[in-house]
Protein backbone atom coordinates (compact mmCIF):
# COMPACT_ATOMS: atom_id res chain seq x y z
CA UNK A 1 0.00 0.00 0.00
CA UNK A 2 0.74 3.62 -0.88
CA UNK A 3 1.68 6.40 1.14
CA UNK A 4 -1.13 8.38 -0.08
CA UNK A 5 -4.09 7.21 -2.46
CA UNK A 6 -4.32 7.30 -6.35
CA UNK A 7 -4.55 10.57 -8.14
CA UNK A 8 -8.11 10.63 -8.52
CA UNK A 9 -9.33 10.29 -5.30
CA UNK A 10 -6.77 12.33 -3.63
CA UNK A 11 -8.06 14.91 -5.89
CA UNK A 12 -11.64 14.19 -4.77
CA UNK A 13 -10.38 14.16 -1.16
CA UNK A 14 -8.77 17.36 -1.66
CA UNK A 15 -11.71 19.55 -3.55
CA UNK A 16 -13.75 18.76 -0.67
CA UNK A 17 -11.62 18.20 2.28
CA UNK A 18 -8.65 21.43 2.13
CA UNK A 19 -12.31 23.96 2.14
CA UNK A 20 -13.16 22.58 5.60
CA UNK A 21 -9.51 21.68 6.89
CA UNK A 22 -8.78 25.57 5.78
CA UNK A 23 -11.95 26.78 7.82
CA UNK A 24 -10.42 24.30 10.83
CA UNK A 25 -7.00 25.84 10.61
CA UNK A 26 -8.74 29.38 10.61
CA UNK A 27 -10.66 28.42 13.55
CA UNK A 28 -7.31 27.17 15.64
CA UNK A 29 -5.83 30.24 14.45
CA UNK A 30 -8.32 32.15 15.76
CA UNK A 31 -7.99 30.74 19.14
CA UNK A 32 -4.41 31.04 19.21
CA UNK A 33 -4.40 35.05 18.31
CA UNK A 34 -7.10 35.25 20.93
CA UNK A 35 -4.58 33.73 23.16
CA UNK A 36 -1.63 35.96 22.34
CA UNK A 37 -4.41 38.99 23.04
CA UNK A 38 -5.27 38.37 26.50
CA UNK A 39 -1.75 36.43 27.35
CA UNK A 40 -0.27 40.10 27.01
CA UNK A 41 -2.97 41.06 30.13
CA UNK A 42 -1.03 38.46 32.21
CA UNK A 43 -2.01 34.52 33.39
CA UNK A 44 -5.01 35.12 35.43
CA UNK A 45 -6.74 36.59 32.65
CA UNK A 46 -5.08 33.69 30.06
CA UNK A 47 -6.41 31.75 32.62
CA UNK A 48 -9.40 33.30 32.93
CA UNK A 49 -10.50 33.25 29.79
CA UNK A 50 -9.05 29.13 29.02
CA UNK A 51 -11.81 28.34 32.00
CA UNK A 52 -14.60 30.78 30.28
CA UNK A 53 -13.84 29.09 27.14
CA UNK A 54 -14.50 25.40 28.26
CA UNK A 55 -17.40 25.97 30.38
CA UNK A 56 -19.00 27.76 26.77
CA UNK A 57 -17.45 24.68 24.79
CA UNK A 58 -20.06 22.85 26.89
CA UNK A 59 -22.80 24.77 26.51
CA UNK A 60 -22.38 25.17 22.79
CA UNK A 61 -21.87 20.74 22.99
CA UNK A 62 -25.56 20.79 23.16
CA UNK A 63 -26.02 21.92 20.17
CA UNK A 64 -22.53 21.15 18.15
CA UNK A 65 -24.47 17.65 17.38
CA UNK A 66 -26.53 19.31 14.46
CA UNK A 67 -23.51 19.82 12.17
CA UNK A 68 -22.75 16.15 11.98
CA UNK A 69 -26.65 14.59 12.12
CA UNK A 70 -27.34 17.65 8.86
CA UNK A 71 -24.03 16.79 7.11
CA UNK A 72 -24.86 13.11 7.22
CA UNK A 73 -29.00 13.60 6.25
CA UNK A 74 -27.74 16.20 3.53
CA UNK A 75 -25.16 13.92 1.86
CA UNK A 76 -27.53 10.91 1.73
CA UNK A 77 -30.33 12.95 0.19
CA UNK A 78 -27.55 14.20 -2.30
CA UNK A 79 -26.50 10.34 -3.21
CA UNK A 80 -29.88 9.31 -3.83
CA UNK A 81 -30.45 12.15 -6.48
CA UNK A 82 -33.40 13.83 -4.34
CA UNK A 83 -32.75 16.94 -5.19
CA UNK A 84 -35.68 18.91 -3.65
CA UNK A 85 -34.99 17.37 -0.36
CA UNK A 86 -31.72 18.03 0.33
CA UNK A 87 -31.80 20.99 2.53
CA UNK A 88 -34.83 19.46 4.78
CA UNK A 89 -32.55 18.40 7.15
CA UNK A 90 -31.19 22.43 7.47
CA UNK A 91 -35.09 23.52 8.10
CA UNK A 92 -35.26 20.80 10.59
CA UNK A 93 -31.81 21.49 12.25
CA UNK A 94 -32.61 25.34 12.40
CA UNK A 95 -35.57 24.58 14.43
CA UNK A 96 -34.37 22.31 16.69
CA UNK A 97 -31.58 24.75 17.09
CA UNK A 98 -33.59 27.66 18.25
CA UNK A 99 -36.14 25.16 20.68
CA UNK A 100 -32.57 24.32 22.54
CA UNK A 101 -30.61 27.24 22.11
CA UNK A 102 -32.72 29.80 23.83
CA UNK A 103 -33.18 28.85 27.44
CA UNK A 104 -30.05 27.46 27.36
CA UNK A 105 -28.34 30.61 26.56
CA UNK A 106 -30.94 31.83 29.92
CA UNK A 107 -29.59 29.40 32.32
CA UNK A 108 -26.13 30.27 30.82
CA UNK A 109 -26.30 34.14 31.30
CA UNK A 110 -28.10 34.36 34.73
CA UNK A 111 -25.91 31.77 36.29
CA UNK A 112 -21.79 32.40 34.57
CA UNK A 113 -20.62 33.30 38.17
CA UNK A 114 -21.43 30.02 39.51
CA UNK A 115 -20.79 27.89 36.80
CA UNK A 116 -17.19 29.78 36.50
CA UNK A 117 -17.28 29.15 40.23
CA UNK A 118 -17.19 25.81 40.69
CA UNK A 119 -14.01 25.29 38.33
CA UNK A 120 -11.55 28.06 39.73
CA UNK A 121 -10.57 28.86 43.39
CA UNK A 122 -8.73 32.10 42.31
CA UNK A 123 -11.16 34.97 42.95
CA UNK A 124 -9.27 37.39 40.38
CA UNK A 125 -9.34 34.12 37.74
CA UNK A 126 -12.99 33.64 38.55
CA UNK A 127 -14.10 36.76 38.03
CA UNK A 128 -12.18 37.15 34.55
CA UNK A 129 -13.85 33.95 33.14
CA UNK A 130 -17.37 34.86 34.18
CA UNK A 131 -17.33 38.21 32.43
CA UNK A 132 -15.79 36.20 28.97
CA UNK A 133 -18.42 33.42 29.52
CA UNK A 134 -21.34 35.52 29.72
CA UNK A 135 -20.97 37.55 26.68
CA UNK A 136 -20.17 34.15 24.75
CA UNK A 137 -23.26 32.17 25.80
CA UNK A 138 -25.36 35.30 23.98
CA UNK A 139 -23.72 33.46 20.83
CA UNK A 140 -25.11 30.07 21.45
CA UNK A 141 -28.09 30.19 18.97
CA UNK A 142 -25.87 31.22 16.25
CA UNK A 143 -23.28 28.70 16.93
CA UNK A 144 -25.62 26.25 16.84
CA UNK A 145 -26.99 27.83 13.03
CA UNK A 146 -23.76 27.75 11.76
CA UNK A 147 -22.84 24.06 13.10
CA UNK A 148 -26.01 23.46 10.77
CA UNK A 149 -25.10 25.23 7.96
CA UNK A 150 -21.83 24.12 7.45
CA UNK A 151 -23.51 20.05 7.56
CA UNK A 152 -25.59 21.51 4.78
CA UNK A 153 -22.52 22.92 2.45
CA UNK A 154 -20.61 20.22 3.45
CA UNK A 155 -22.66 17.50 2.31
CA UNK A 156 -23.61 19.16 -1.02
CA UNK A 157 -19.50 19.09 -1.68
CA UNK A 158 -19.81 23.14 -1.07
CA UNK A 159 -17.39 23.06 1.93
CA UNK A 160 -15.50 26.25 -0.06
CA UNK A 161 -18.99 28.69 0.92
CA UNK A 162 -18.56 27.92 3.96
CA UNK A 163 -14.98 28.56 4.66
CA UNK A 164 -15.57 32.04 2.88
CA UNK A 165 -17.87 32.94 5.45
CA UNK A 166 -15.81 31.65 8.38
CA UNK A 167 -12.64 33.76 6.88
CA UNK A 168 -15.22 36.79 6.77
CA UNK A 169 -15.98 36.06 10.33
CA UNK A 170 -12.45 35.54 11.57
CA UNK A 171 -11.61 38.90 10.67
CA UNK A 172 -14.25 40.44 11.82
CA UNK A 173 -13.75 38.93 15.45
CA UNK A 174 -9.91 39.63 15.45
CA UNK A 175 -10.84 43.01 14.81
CA UNK A 176 -13.45 44.11 17.32
CA UNK A 177 -11.82 41.44 20.05
CA UNK A 178 -9.03 43.38 20.07
CA UNK A 179 -10.61 46.81 19.94
CA UNK A 180 -12.23 45.79 22.92
CA UNK A 181 -9.79 44.29 24.53
CA UNK A 182 -7.45 47.60 24.45
CA UNK A 183 -9.65 50.09 23.90
CA UNK A 184 -9.40 50.88 20.05
CA UNK A 185 -10.94 52.48 16.87
CA UNK A 186 -13.28 54.26 19.85
CA UNK A 187 -14.29 50.99 21.53
CA UNK A 188 -14.47 50.75 25.50
CA UNK A 189 -11.19 48.88 27.01
CA UNK A 190 -13.42 46.05 28.81
CA UNK A 191 -10.03 43.82 29.18
CA UNK A 192 -10.24 39.97 28.65
CA UNK A 193 -14.00 40.27 28.18
CA UNK A 194 -13.90 42.06 25.18
CA UNK A 195 -12.53 39.14 23.53
CA UNK A 196 -15.84 36.91 24.42
CA UNK A 197 -18.02 40.06 23.20
CA UNK A 198 -15.75 40.55 20.02
CA UNK A 199 -16.07 36.92 19.41
CA UNK A 200 -20.08 36.85 19.73
CA UNK A 201 -20.68 39.61 17.48
CA UNK A 202 -18.49 37.66 14.85
CA UNK A 203 -20.67 34.84 15.26
CA UNK A 204 -23.92 36.60 15.18
CA UNK A 205 -22.82 38.55 12.02
CA UNK A 206 -21.94 35.03 11.02
CA UNK A 207 -25.30 33.53 11.24
CA UNK A 208 -27.04 36.19 9.44
CA UNK A 209 -24.55 35.97 6.29
CA UNK A 210 -25.34 32.09 5.72
CA UNK A 211 -28.92 32.80 6.35
CA UNK A 212 -28.53 35.56 3.34
CA UNK A 213 -26.41 33.19 1.14
CA UNK A 214 -28.51 30.01 1.84
CA UNK A 215 -31.65 31.91 0.88
CA UNK A 216 -30.45 32.59 -2.48
CA UNK A 217 -28.73 29.97 -3.65
CA UNK A 218 -30.55 26.49 -1.82
CA UNK A 219 -34.13 27.46 -2.37
CA UNK A 220 -34.24 24.46 -5.06
CA UNK A 221 -33.19 21.82 -2.28
CA UNK A 222 -36.07 22.99 0.01
CA UNK A 223 -34.23 25.60 1.96
CA UNK A 224 -37.33 27.24 4.30
CA UNK A 225 -40.06 26.03 1.76
CA UNK A 226 -40.52 22.51 3.39
CA UNK A 227 -42.06 22.67 6.64
CA UNK A 228 -40.67 20.04 9.78
CA UNK A 229 -41.92 16.73 9.70
CA UNK A 230 -42.00 15.17 13.02
CA UNK A 231 -40.57 11.95 11.66
CA UNK A 232 -38.12 14.10 10.00
CA UNK A 233 -37.50 15.29 13.39
CA UNK A 234 -37.38 12.30 15.45
CA UNK A 235 -34.31 11.17 12.69
CA UNK A 236 -32.26 14.07 12.65
CA UNK A 237 -32.31 13.76 17.11
CA UNK A 238 -31.86 10.36 16.58
CA UNK A 239 -28.58 10.89 15.03
CA UNK A 240 -27.60 14.63 16.82
CA UNK A 241 -28.53 13.56 20.57
CA UNK A 242 -26.05 10.41 20.68
CA UNK A 243 -23.92 12.99 19.14
CA UNK A 244 -24.61 15.88 20.74
CA UNK A 245 -24.21 14.31 23.84
CA UNK A 246 -20.73 12.87 23.33
CA UNK A 247 -20.26 16.39 22.70
CA UNK A 248 -21.39 17.74 25.62
CA UNK A 249 -19.15 15.26 27.77
CA UNK A 250 -16.18 15.54 26.01
CA UNK A 251 -16.38 18.86 26.39
CA UNK A 252 -17.27 18.55 30.02
CA UNK A 253 -14.51 16.76 29.71
CA UNK A 254 -11.95 19.11 28.88
CA UNK A 255 -13.25 21.43 31.53
CA UNK A 256 -12.60 18.75 34.13
CA UNK A 257 -9.26 18.14 33.00
CA UNK A 258 -8.68 22.00 33.51
CA UNK A 259 -10.18 21.76 36.84
CA UNK A 260 -7.35 18.80 37.21
CA UNK A 261 -4.89 20.98 36.20
CA UNK A 262 -5.62 24.21 38.02
CA UNK A 263 -5.41 21.61 41.11
CA UNK A 264 -1.80 21.65 40.25
CA UNK A 265 -1.35 25.46 40.36
CA UNK A 266 -2.36 28.71 38.41
CA UNK A 267 0.99 28.40 36.47
CA UNK A 268 -0.06 25.29 34.86
CA UNK A 269 -3.59 25.92 34.50
CA UNK A 270 -2.43 29.39 32.35
CA UNK A 271 0.32 27.78 30.26
CA UNK A 272 -2.25 24.55 29.76
CA UNK A 273 -4.90 27.49 28.03
CA UNK A 274 -2.08 27.89 25.48
CA UNK A 275 -1.11 24.07 24.82
CA UNK A 276 -5.06 22.91 24.47
CA UNK A 277 -4.91 25.61 21.91
CA UNK A 278 -2.16 24.69 19.91
CA UNK A 279 -3.21 21.00 20.22
CA UNK A 280 -6.41 22.17 18.82
CA UNK A 281 -4.24 23.86 15.29
CA UNK A 282 -3.63 19.98 14.74
CA UNK A 283 -7.10 18.82 15.88
CA UNK A 284 -9.42 20.95 14.14
CA UNK A 285 -8.01 20.09 10.59
CA UNK A 286 -8.04 16.57 11.34
CA UNK A 287 -11.64 16.36 12.19
CA UNK A 288 -11.79 18.71 8.87
CA UNK A 289 -10.67 15.81 7.02
CA UNK A 290 -12.79 13.23 8.75
CA UNK A 291 -16.03 15.68 8.00
CA UNK A 292 -15.12 15.32 4.44
CA UNK A 293 -14.95 11.63 4.76
CA UNK A 294 -18.02 11.42 6.35
CA UNK A 295 -19.59 13.35 3.15
CA UNK A 296 -17.53 10.24 0.88
CA UNK A 297 -18.62 7.73 2.90
CA UNK A 298 -22.57 9.22 3.45
CA UNK A 299 -22.96 9.88 -0.34
CA UNK A 300 -21.23 6.32 -1.14
CA UNK A 301 -24.34 5.03 0.95
CA UNK A 302 -26.27 6.67 -0.68
CA UNK A 303 -25.44 5.23 -4.02
CA UNK A 304 -25.50 2.31 -2.54
CA UNK A 305 -21.86 1.52 -2.43
CA UNK A 306 -20.28 0.25 0.45
CA UNK A 307 -16.91 -0.90 -0.57
CA UNK A 308 -16.33 2.43 -1.63
CA UNK A 309 -17.73 3.75 1.82
CA UNK A 310 -14.68 1.58 3.39
CA UNK A 311 -12.25 2.99 1.27
CA UNK A 312 -13.04 6.28 1.42
CA UNK A 313 -12.42 5.38 4.95
CA UNK A 314 -8.79 4.28 4.88
CA UNK A 315 -7.91 6.95 2.09
CA UNK A 316 -8.82 10.07 4.04
CA UNK A 317 -6.98 8.72 7.62
CA UNK A 318 -3.65 7.83 5.51
CA UNK A 319 -3.91 11.85 4.40
CA UNK A 320 -5.35 13.03 7.69
CA UNK A 321 -1.92 10.81 8.78
CA UNK A 322 0.40 12.82 6.82
CA UNK A 323 -0.68 16.42 6.70
CA UNK A 324 -0.86 16.06 11.07
CA UNK A 325 2.61 15.26 10.77
CA UNK A 326 3.89 17.89 8.90
CA UNK A 327 2.18 20.68 11.08
CA UNK A 328 3.28 18.89 14.20
CA UNK A 329 6.98 19.18 13.49
CA UNK A 330 7.64 22.74 14.26
CA UNK A 331 5.88 21.41 17.63
CA UNK A 332 9.05 18.88 18.40
CA UNK A 333 11.59 20.55 16.93
CA UNK A 334 10.92 24.72 18.17
CA UNK A 335 9.02 24.36 21.33
CA UNK A 336 10.22 26.76 22.99
CA UNK A 337 9.85 29.70 19.77
CA UNK A 338 5.81 28.23 19.37
CA UNK A 339 5.25 29.01 22.84
CA UNK A 340 7.26 32.37 23.02
CA UNK A 341 4.52 33.93 20.50
CA UNK A 342 1.93 33.83 23.82
CA UNK A 343 4.23 34.13 26.89
CA UNK A 344 7.78 35.38 27.67
CA UNK A 345 7.59 33.84 31.61
CA UNK A 346 10.38 31.57 31.49
CA UNK A 347 8.60 29.05 34.06
CA UNK A 348 6.23 29.15 31.58
CA UNK A 349 8.01 28.04 29.21
CA UNK A 350 9.92 25.32 30.63
CA UNK A 351 6.26 24.10 32.11
CA UNK A 352 4.58 23.60 28.27
CA UNK A 353 8.05 22.78 26.22
CA UNK A 354 8.35 18.48 26.82
CA UNK A 355 4.17 18.30 26.88
CA UNK A 356 4.10 20.50 23.15
CA UNK A 357 6.69 18.11 22.16
CA UNK A 358 4.29 15.25 22.55
CA UNK A 359 1.34 17.24 21.35
CA UNK A 360 3.39 17.64 17.75
CA UNK A 361 4.50 13.91 18.22
CA UNK A 362 1.44 11.95 19.11
CA UNK A 363 -1.15 13.75 16.63
CA UNK A 364 -0.02 11.56 14.12
CA UNK A 365 -1.37 8.60 16.06
CA UNK A 366 -4.31 10.45 16.53
CA UNK A 367 -5.47 11.18 12.98
CA UNK A 368 -7.01 7.69 12.45
CA UNK A 369 -9.32 8.27 15.76
CA UNK A 370 -10.36 11.99 14.39
CA UNK A 371 -10.95 11.20 10.63
CA UNK A 372 -13.18 7.75 11.59
CA UNK A 373 -15.08 9.42 14.05
CA UNK A 374 -16.68 11.84 11.63
CA UNK A 375 -16.68 8.86 9.13
CA UNK A 376 -18.58 6.71 11.24
CA UNK A 377 -21.06 9.58 12.22
CA UNK A 378 -21.79 10.20 8.40
CA UNK A 379 -22.87 6.43 7.94
CA UNK A 380 -25.09 7.22 11.13
CA UNK A 381 -23.09 5.19 13.82
CA UNK A 382 -23.60 7.75 16.21
CA UNK A 383 -24.20 5.84 19.62
CA UNK A 384 -21.57 3.35 18.99
CA UNK A 385 -18.61 6.53 18.44
CA UNK A 386 -20.14 8.14 21.56
CA UNK A 387 -19.06 5.15 23.77
CA UNK A 388 -16.24 4.37 22.37
CA UNK A 389 -15.23 8.21 23.04
CA UNK A 390 -16.27 8.96 26.05
CA UNK A 391 -15.51 5.26 27.65
CA UNK A 392 -11.87 5.80 27.07
CA UNK A 393 -12.20 9.43 27.96
CA UNK A 394 -14.30 9.37 31.77
CA UNK A 395 -13.12 5.71 32.63
CA UNK A 396 -9.69 5.60 31.70
CA UNK A 397 -7.85 9.06 31.05
CA UNK A 398 -9.53 11.17 33.36
CA UNK A 399 -9.29 9.07 36.61
CA UNK A 400 -5.42 8.40 35.38
CA UNK A 401 -5.01 12.34 35.05
CA UNK A 402 -5.97 13.03 38.13
CA UNK A 403 -4.17 10.19 39.95
CA UNK A 404 -0.91 10.93 37.95
CA UNK A 405 -1.61 14.71 38.41
CA UNK A 406 -2.17 16.17 41.42
CA UNK A 407 -2.24 13.03 43.77
CA UNK A 408 0.69 11.45 42.88
CA UNK A 409 2.36 15.14 41.91
CA UNK A 410 3.52 13.97 38.44
CA UNK A 411 2.58 17.64 36.96
CA UNK A 412 1.48 18.64 33.69
CA UNK A 413 3.82 16.14 32.24
CA UNK A 414 2.01 12.87 33.49
CA UNK A 415 -1.21 14.06 32.12
CA UNK A 416 -0.02 15.39 28.46
CA UNK A 417 1.63 12.07 27.97
CA UNK A 418 -1.68 10.66 29.85
CA UNK A 419 -3.18 11.69 27.48
CA UNK A 420 -1.82 10.98 24.10
CA UNK A 421 -1.70 7.35 25.05
CA UNK A 422 -5.47 7.05 25.48
CA UNK A 423 -5.71 9.08 22.02
CA UNK A 424 -3.85 6.13 20.32
CA UNK A 425 -5.74 3.44 22.21
CA UNK A 426 -8.94 5.20 20.83
CA UNK A 427 -7.55 4.89 17.41
CA UNK A 428 -6.93 1.77 17.47
CA UNK A 429 -10.44 0.48 18.34
CA UNK A 430 -11.93 2.90 15.59
CA UNK A 431 -9.46 1.22 13.12
CA UNK A 432 -11.06 -2.01 14.41
CA UNK A 433 -14.31 -1.23 14.39
CA UNK A 434 -14.42 0.36 10.96
CA UNK A 435 -12.65 -3.16 9.33
CA UNK A 436 -15.73 -4.97 10.57
CA UNK A 437 -17.97 -2.93 8.67
CA UNK A 438 -21.30 -3.10 10.69
CA UNK A 439 -22.01 0.69 10.42
CA UNK A 440 -22.47 -0.44 6.56
CA UNK A 441 -26.21 -1.50 7.65
CA UNK A 442 -27.51 1.86 8.89
CA UNK A 443 -30.14 2.92 7.50
CA UNK A 444 -31.12 6.61 7.88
Amino acid sequence: MTLLPARDRLRSIALLGLPIMGGMLSQSLLNLVDAAMVGSLGSAALAGVGLGSYANFMAIALVMGLGAGVQAMVARRHGEGNVGQIATPLNDGLLIVALFAVPLTFVCWFNAERIIGLLAEDPEVAGIGADYFRWRTLAIIAVGANFAFRGYWNGIRQSGTYLLILLGMHVLNITVSYGLIFGRYGLPEMGAAGSGLGTCIAMLVGCATHFLITHRSARRHGFLRRRPRMKRLRNLLALTIPNSLQQFLFATGITTLFWIIGQIGTQELAIAHVLINLALFLILPGVGMGMAAATLVSHSLGEREPDEAYRWGWDVVRVAGCALFLLGLPFWLAPQAVLGLFTHDAQLLALGDWPLRITGLGMTLDATALVLTQALLGAGASRTVMGVNLGSQWLLFLPCAYLAGPVLGGGLLSIWLLQSGYRAVTSLIFAIMWRRRHWADICI
